[in-house]
């Protein structure tokens, strides 16, 4: 019996040892296509960074370090893959009435550039020859795309990690032209993108969408349901308004009314119900002793309910499902 475990033994470890000779033998030729394949994509890079290293007023070669720098996929751009050949730039001098060394044939727009920068489509072009798929889909005819926001606009690509893929760093690149909603992030009523929850990309594509306002989804709702699902319904009883859009009553950068409300209650309810007890609006007709002023003309107090201006001035006191009921009895949204 030991002689027959010992001879099993002995015959699997030769399997074990022929399999392994047969991988390392697979394995050798593709490791020393890719060895070659670094090496040649390094070899045309040297032609830019024997110049355009460290030293430069934004270090460059940090790009290594990103997926972008990665030279052993084939797929990986060098550095004429994004700027073009730029021949006369590479091969230096100053031409005929020049100042300087032509620029390189695509110039990004940067904070560090000298240079002329290269119309923003041909810019864009550049990049979408690899990110074309995806979410960048719709990038032909997106807002950001008809005014000429190139995509070095926001996107750093020669440093570690693109401050488009941090949170916190990504709302200041937005903040840079949309300073209406900075200032609205910084009232007392907004959504956690100071503590860094969440981004601007959470809710919108900059690079284009099928909906409005560049919305990640199609519509306000259906963006908003993807964290307010318990808001989504549907419901035995429907609150016209938020199943419509819930920017009718929200304002999703921020607000001076908690929950992101467009004005407090029960003005914001009045905006809608101006037919019943909703409607008696503050005014010299209104006081206590005197007629009622609504929308339908001029009733006796007696037949007036009460204004919801002196009930604690918040509708939601007893309409507290405003955003839909499952109650058999909840037509007023009242529970």
């Amino acid at each position: 019996m030991m002689r027959t475990l010992h001879r099993l033994g002995a015959l699997g470890a030769l399997v074990l040892g022929l399999a392994a000779g047969v991988a390392h033998a697979a394995i050798a030729p593709a490791s020393a296509a890719a060895s070659a394949t670094v090496t040649a994509a390094l070899a045309q890079d040297a032609t830019c960074t024997k110049c355009h290293d460290e030293n430069e007023a934004r270090p460059l070669l940090s790009i290594y370090q990103t997926r972008h720098g990665v030279k052993a996929d084939a797929r990986t751009p060098s550095c004429q893959g994004c700027h073009g050949e730029s021949a006369k730039h590479v091969a230096g001098g100053k031409g005929a009435g020049e100042a300087s060394r032509p620029s390189p044939d695509i110039v990004f727009k940067t904070k560090f550039t000298l240079n002329a920068v290269a119309e923003p489509i041909v810019q864009s072009d550049a990049c979408l020859v690899c990110h074309k798929g995806g979410k960048r889909i719709h990038w032909d005819g997106s807002a950001h795309q008809n005014r000429d926001v190139p995509c070095a606009n926001c996107h750093q690509v020669h440093v570690k990690q693109d401050p488009m893929f941090d949170k916190l760093a990504q709302q200041e690149a937005c903040f840079v032209c949309h300073k209406t909603q900075r200032a609205q992030t910084h009232r007392i009523s907004t959504h956690p993108l100071a503590s860094g929850q969440m981004s601007c990309s959470d809710c919108h594509n900059p690079h284009g969408t099928t909906g409005p306002k560049l919305l990640a989804k199609d519509s306000v709702n259906d963006t908003c349901y993807t964290c307010h699902a318990e808001k989504r319904g549907p419901f035995l009883w429907e609150h016209e308004p938020v199943a419509e859009d819930c920017s009718n009553c929200h304002t999703p950068h921020g607000s001076t009314n908690a929950p992101l409300l467009k004005a407090r209650a029960p003005w914001l309810c009045q905006s809608c119900h101006s037919g019943d007890h909703g409607a008696q609006v503050n005014s010299g007709a209104n006081l206590q002793q005197g007629a009622v002023t609504t929308v339908n003309g001029i009733n006796p107090l007696a037949n007036a309910a009460a204004r919801a201006q002196m009930g604690a001035r918040a509708c939601m006191n007893c309409h507290v499902l405003v955003h839909g009921s499952n109650h058999p009895a909840g037509a007023k949204f009242q529970r």
